[in-house]
């Protein structure tokens, strides 16, 4: 329904390649650059810097790629929203959430899409991301929404926010007062980490051996099963422990809690829904669409 050329420009933006983006469009390389050259005429601003075969946005380009994320999440939501006043949405929806998904992003966003949708009956299960994939494996679950990184073949993965993971210590802890750490000294620090099958404990293992080091390097001082368990203990002791940001959100503005930076440690991931390759019934597939589009800021 959107103009065609904005599209294109978007998919040469994301990819930073006239090629791929015809080849993801179905059009030639020639029509993506003409209809880019459109938009650049009707603007009379460049989009791309161009050296050789490699392309880069301008400032313009930038401008332009925000507004088109924009205007395309407008599109989705408009298109979603009313697609729902054809169909009849009843039933019941299982889902399967690692536990930092259902402590502190869920629950907002359930209570906005059962407003909607008061004939749908919702069932969450919590636990960690291994926990989760064997309730999918078992039928048990419709689709999971989990923190770890793809690794089953049974399972197609999705990603569907963004998240980081911080390393967080009590207002009071002297730590905080460091404008950085080193690896080094991580090491030396009491730690709370969480349990075997975390997703938040498989992310945080892959990120630090990158950098040479094991998770039994660290100085761990007690093994903890939630966040919320690990937020009371640091905040009443000297220990530190890698958090997610979405955790931490109302401690951080209260100052109970703050983030120690670490040295050349940057640790993002992306939450995932998972869901057997058959794909998940119209309800489930319907909340994935609802949840894409919610903003969870």
């Amino acid at each position: 329904m959107f103009d065609f050329r904005l599209q294109v420009f978007h998919t040469v933006a994301r990819r930073l390649n006239f090629t791929r983006a015809a080849e993801e469009l179905f059009i030639s390389q020639p029509a993506a650059t003409k209809h880019v050259q459109e938009i650049e005429q009707h603007f009379k601003t460049k989009l791309f810097e161009r050296n050789g075969s490699k392309i880069s946005l301008t400032g313009a380009g930038k401008i332009l790629m925000r507004y088109t994320e924009e205007l395309f999440g407008v599109y989705r939501k408009m298109e979603l929203e009313l697609h729902s006043f054809a169909a009849q949405h009843k039933g019941t929806l299982r889902i399967g959430a690692s536990t930092t998904i259902a402590e502190y992003l869920l629950p907002p966003a359930l209570a906005a899409f059962k407003s909607r949708f008061k004939d749908i009956s919702i069932v969450l299960t919590s636990g960690n991301t291994e926990y989760i994939e064997k309730l999918l494996q078992k039928s048990e679950i419709d689709f999971g929404m989990i923190e770890g990184q793809p690794k089953n073949s049974l399972f197609k993965y999705t990603p569907f926010i963004k998240d980081e993971i911080v390393l967080v210590a009590s207002g009071k802890n002297p730590i905080t007062k460091k404008q950085k750490i080193s690896l080094k000294e991580l090491q030396q620090l009491p730690m709370a980490l969480r349990e075997p099958g975390s997703g938040t404990l498989e992310v945080i293992t892959k990120h630090l051996k990158t950098k040479g080091i094991r998770i039994s390097q660290l100085n761990r001082e007690i093994q903890l099963a939630s966040s919320e368990s690990i937020k009371s203990y640091i905040s009443n002791s000297m220990a530190v422990s890698f958090l997610s940001i979405h955790t931490i959100l109302g401690e951080l503005n209260n100052n109970e809690l703050a983030i120690v930076d670490v040295l050349g440690l940057d640790i993002e991931r992306h939450f995932q829904f998972v869901q057997l390759h058959s794909g998940a019934a119209a309800i489930p597939d319907y909340f994935m669409k609802f949840i894409n589009h919610y903003n969870f800021k």
